[in-house]
């Protein structure tokens, strides 16, 4: 079955319902981390190939987080076209 049959054969085209396994699978997945984060807020000392930096460690979590779903998104792009 080619893509372009696949989804038009749910009929409405809107994906399967707002609440589908894999929506909520990655909405807990997005909880838990934002719970883990925001758990750890004491400050840690940072240092990168250079000066040692003082910050909150769920700044450099969050920013670290950030950092790999671009890449990931980044490859995911790649790999589709």
């Amino acid at each position: 079955m080619s893509p372009k049959t696949s989804e038009s054969a749910g009929g409405n085209g809107s994906g399967g319902g707002p609440a589908t396994p894999g929506r909520i699978s990655i909405a807990a997945l997005a909880l838990l981390t934002l719970i883990f984060v925001f758990e750890n807020r004491h400050s840690t000392k940072i240092r990168l190939l250079g000066p040692e930096v003082t910050m909150p460690l769920w700044m450099a979590l969050l920013g670290t987080g950030a950092i790999g779903g671009l890449c990931g998104a980044y490859a995911v792009r790649k790999r589709r076209s």
